[in-house]
């Protein structure tokens, strides 16, 4: 870990090719897992708990990744040691199958993979500093949506060319470029040199994930509590679609696999475009209208995939999925970069990688309540009733941040409103 690049090109690179990996690896995963259960026979019910089992994990061990990180000071050991342990949890997958043993490995990969974000994105933020936080955080969306687009593009691809041990097996080599960035990624706050007991570490986590009331300022800052709200609800409509879509696309829609992973595709490669844009927009007109704007589009999204099945001609059945993802990819990168960028502008230093993870957890909860309700929803009703339904949470979630969100970018905060400086 010695002899570590430390030019800003170089450090670039090595944050793109770390978030690319980190979501190709996740998402291949999911889509082929989804495929994998329905066809081993799973209700839609069961092929919801892939993206349950995964942000379960998230949820609850980001933050604790996070504070850990924060407390001893060693962001760095924290990202490659869970990277590594992540890559390991993937090879059981290569020997079991059915559905609920992939279910078990897919949910003990996501408690080792929550370590990353957090982490990452708040080295990110600090990179970037107020007067370039946005664009900063723009990047490093831009490079994790180049991940996403390639791995729902070969999903669709090695679904039909591999057998699973495989595929798996090559998620695992995804997973393991992570950790060779890691491996060279540089922290802009140097590590500390306190030693921290196991006992006085266990019990620094558990109050910083369960504050006294007294000690919960720093979550009322800005209206930052009801940001937090507002991304459960949207995960929960989004995560709750998105986990049927392998399967609606192929038994609703009727297109092939390999027309699966291309329309899968259209979300994050039209991401990578979007959010360099709205990293430039966060830093000139502010957090606030991106998410705003992020949370609305989440709920036009859902509404424009439940009618994706009135055409009568798969074609056009087809087109409708892409411009819902169009819509998608617009609504996610504003909503995601106003977010991350606003959490920046709040946080105080000592507690960024916490408040980032606790960010990972709103997503999380979401994640885990979304995928369950609407895939019940599907099973008991039809896959449009429960997709058109979950768009009244991403509505919700739009009100939140639109009454009680206050804009954090000094240049565009309410008169009286002062940002600290990094």
């Amino acid at each position: 870990m010695s002899d570590q690049p430390t030019t800003d090109r170089v450090q670039r690179l090595l944050i793109g090719v770390a978030a690319g990996a980190n979501k190709g690896r996740a998402t291949l995963m999911g889509t082929a897992m989804a495929v994998y259960v329905d066809a081993a026979g799973g209700s839609p019910f069961a092929v919801s708990l892939v993206f349950t089992v995964y942000w379960f994990g998230l949820m609850a061990f980001a933050p604790v990744a996070g504070a850990i990180a924060d407390i001893t000071g060693r962001r760095r050991t924290v990202l490659v040691v869970t990277t590594a342990l992540a890559t390991l949890a993937i090879l059981p997958l290569a020997v079991v199958d059915g559905v609920w043993g992939p279910l078990a490995f897919r949910g003990l990969f996501a408690v080792f993979a929550a370590g990353f974000l957090p982490v990452m994105l708040a080295i990110v933020s600090e990179r970037g500093g107020t007067s370039s936080r946005g664009q900063s955080i723009g990047f490093f969306n831009s490079t994790t949506a180049i991940g996403f687009t390639l791995a729902q593009f070969f999903a669709g691809v090695l679904l039909g060319l591999v057998a699973p041990w495989a595929l798996y097996l090559i998620v695992a080599a995804v997973s393991a470029i992570t950790i060779l960035a890691a491996l060279f990624i540089t922290d802009p706050r140097p590590p500390q040199s306190a030693n921290v007991s196991g006992d006085e570490l266990l019990a620094e986590v558990r109050h910083r994930l369960f504050p006294a009331a007294q000690d919960r300022r720093h979550l009322r800052s800005h209206g930052l509590r009801w940001l937090y709200a507002a991304v459960l609800l949207r995960n929960m409509t989004i995560l709750g679609t998105s986990s049927l879509l392998p399967v609606y696309l192929l038994s609703e829609i009727g297109v092939s696999q390999f027309v699966m992973g291309v329309v899968l595709a259209i979300n994050p490669a039209a991401q990578m475009g979007f959010m360099y844009l709205f990293g430039h927009v966060a830093d000139s007109t502010g957090r606030k209208p991106l998410v705003v704007y992020g949370m609305a589009g989440a709920g036009l999204h859902t509404v424009v995939v439940a009618a994706a099945t009135l055409p009568s001609s798969v074609t056009m059945r087809a087109a409708a999925m892409g411009g819902s993802f169009l819509i998608l990819a617009a609504a996610y990168s504003a909503e995601t970069t106003g977010t991350y960028a606003f959490i920046g502008d709040v946080a105080p230093v000592e507690r960024e990688s916490e408040l980032m993870g606790l960010h990972s957890t709103a997503r999380g909860f979401g994640g885990m309540a979304g995928p369950p309700l609407v895939g019940a929803l599907a099973t008991w009703f039809t896959f449009e009733f429960a997709f058109a339904a979950a768009s009244v949470l991403a509505v919700v979630a739009t009100l939140l941040v639109w009454n009680f969100l206050v804009e954090s970018h000094p240049e565009s905060a309410p008169a009286g409103v002062t940002i600290a400086e990094d």
